[in-house]
């Protein structure tokens, strides 16, 4: 494939999205899973949503499946059609083992088709135009002791500055808990070890934030501002690790907004409920709905915003 423009960013004060000043609201479509991407694509544009995180997935843009070049043209097509901006995950489930979910990361013995995984990921990041591609370690497997594993991730993340630097694509890097790399503090200290190359940013996770990060959410957001390449929106409890939706957490939205906002980040900030396919439309838009309340309760939306289709929800 040859890297090719995708669709540009929408203007968030154009139709087809809630006019935030820095803030664009996506979807990931690991919560459309039992939707044909295309369909998916459509649904979350005529929510009003500006882009999506697109998990590259058996069903969403397999990466080893036949034809990919002419499938991720199709893809940047659709996107260009809909007005989406993108930015490329790679936390599916069991595409690369079809026992062992998430297997294998870049922790275990024999970890080149998780390289071959990112390379390909960040290649499909340049042909669709991405704004970033999202990753994280994986948790560390029985038998490989912690300075193996480290030793290993860096290593890894080495080789993938490398890739994507070569083809101009943002890396951010997600603290998730359970693995390897579970707090910000983590993220710091591998960015340190890889020397902190301009290229590898964060992805944050916001409801990450409220599980185990020791400071209050927007104090998260402002700690690694300079950083953000990608944010994740969802709602989680206090030690709980857990995607809510909004709402039914623990979670006070309008000062996290305010804090992006301030943060002066310009990315997609993208709706993560990936246990949420089997009711993903009508989800989506309660989604959209709240974060829209929640910005007007922040003092950051104008008057002009977009109206959301009535589906027959």
């Amino acid at each position: 494939m040859t890297a090719a423009a995708g669709p540009a960013a929408p203007d968030p004060g154009s139709t087809g999205g809630p006019a935030v000043p820095g803030l664009r609201f996506g979807y990931g479509t690991n919560g459309f899973a039992n939707h044909r991407l295309d369909d998916a694509l459509r649904v979350i544009a005529d929510l009003g949503y500006q882009g999506v995180a697109l998990t590259l997935d058996h069903d969403h843009l397999d990466p080893f499946g036949p034809e990919l070049a002419a499938r991720v043209a199709a893809v940047g097509r659709s996107l260009a059609t809909h007005g989406l901006g993108v930015v490329v995950e790679t936390g599916a489930r069991y595409l690369l083992d079809p026992w062992h979910k998430h297997a294998p990361t870049l922790l275990h013995d024999d970890n080149a088709l998780r390289v071959e995984f990112l390379r390909r990921a960040v290649t499909i990041g340049a042909d669709l135009g991405a704004e970033a591609v999202s990753f994280w370690s994986g948790v560390r497997p029985s038998g490989v002791d912690p300075t193996t594993a480290w030793d290993r991730l860096v290593a890894g993340c080495a080789e993938l500055v490398e890739v994507a630097d070569a083809a101009g694509m943002p890396l951010g890097f997600e603290p998730e808990p359970g693995m390897l790399v579970a707090e910000i503090a983590d993220w710091r200290r591998l960015r340190d070890a890889l020397g902190a190359p301009p290229g590898f940013g964060i992805t944050l996770d916001i409801g990450h934030c409220r599980c185990l990060e020791p400071q209050p959410v927007p104090d998260c957001v402002a700690q690694v501002a300079p950083y953000l390449v990608n944010v994740q929106i969802d709602d989680m409890r206090r030690g709980v690790h857990e995607h809510l939706e909004f709402g039914t957490g623990e979670i006070d939205f309008p000062p996290v907004l305010r804090a992006l906002a301030e943060a002066g980040y310009a990315g997609l900030v993208a709706v993560e409920l990936p246990r949420h396919s089997h009711a993903a439309p009508s989800v989506a838009a309660h989604s959209i709905e709240f974060l829209r309340t929640a910005a007007a309760d922040a003092g950051l939306v104008t008057e002009r915003m977009s109206t959301v289709p009535d589906r027959g929800r």
